[in-house]
This record gives C-alpha cells, structure tokens and sequence, in this order.
C-alpha cells in the first residue's frame, strides 16, 4: 500500500482574556474530526507559504486576520504537518463573522484540559480534536501567564 503525501496545513491558537478561540466543525461525514472543537485554518494552496495560508484562511473562516502572527510550532503526524501560530485576539467575538463551521466560541483552559466545551448553537457539549487538544496544552505549558 502507497503512502499518503503528507499535507500542509496552517491553523492559528488565538488567545484572548484566558480563554482560546476555536472552531466547531461542522458535524457531517467525510471531514476530519466533524463536530469536534479545532483551529481556524486549513490547506495550504499551491505555491502559497504557510503565513499567508494562514492570513488567507483567517479571513475567510472568521472575516479577521490578527495585526501579527508568530509562528508557534510545527506538528507532524503521519499525513499531516501542522504550522501552528499563535496572536493575540484584540477583538470581541460579536467583532468576528463565522463563515466556516457551525459554532464559534473563547473555550476555557479548563474545557481544554476536559477535552470538551460547551457549544451554544449546538446546545450540547462538543469534544475538541485529539490534536489541537494537545497543541493547546504544549502552548498552555509554554505560556501560562496568557491563560489568567
């Protein structure tokens, strides 16, 4: 059996007062981890580097793409690599326009330590993805004085 090519993808942690800003997927077959808490972002288009990948994907998924973004970190499994980077969220949630997934919302360093947060448009509580659990809890680790 033939390996995969592993897949570029840029996904953003962003932090505002405590609490991180994710996505949840929209919950239908055929996607990575649908219904589950993740990061905005997504697939690298051809020729596009992983910075603008993320601006890009930023702006269409949340209609907002931070002043700054540091890169955080990569994170490689067997059919993905992972850019992470990591800003500041100066804005409020009602600031920012939802134009992928079925929820948005700031989760609790708690929630993420659970692996699971609560969504209110679905009205139930929702798992966060097994990778980006970990992510934030590496990132968590890394900079605790952003999670007061």
């Amino acid at each position: 059996m033939k390996n995969k090519p592993i897949v570029e993808v840029a996904i953003a942690i962003l932090y505002r007062h405590g609490k991180f800003l994710l996505q949840l997927r929209d919950n239908i077959p055929g996607i990575l981890y649908p219904g589950h808490w993740a990061f905005f972002g997504g697939h690298l288009e051809p020729g596009e580097t992983p910075e603008e990948a993320i601006k890009r994907e930023l702006l269409e998924e949340i209609g907002y793409t931070p002043p700054a973004l540091s890169l955080f970190g990569y994170y490689p499994d067997t059919y993905v690599l992972r850019h992470v980077y990591q800003a500041p969220l100066p804005v409020e949630l009602n600031q920012l326009v939802l134009g992928e997934g079925w929820d948005m919302d700031l989760l609790t360093p708690e929630e993420i330590q659970r692996g699971e947060g609560y969504s209110e448009k679905a009205r139930q509580v929702r798992p966060l993805g097994t990778p980006h659990q970990k992510i934030l809890l590496d990132f968590m680790d890394k900079f605790p004085q952003l999670t007061v």
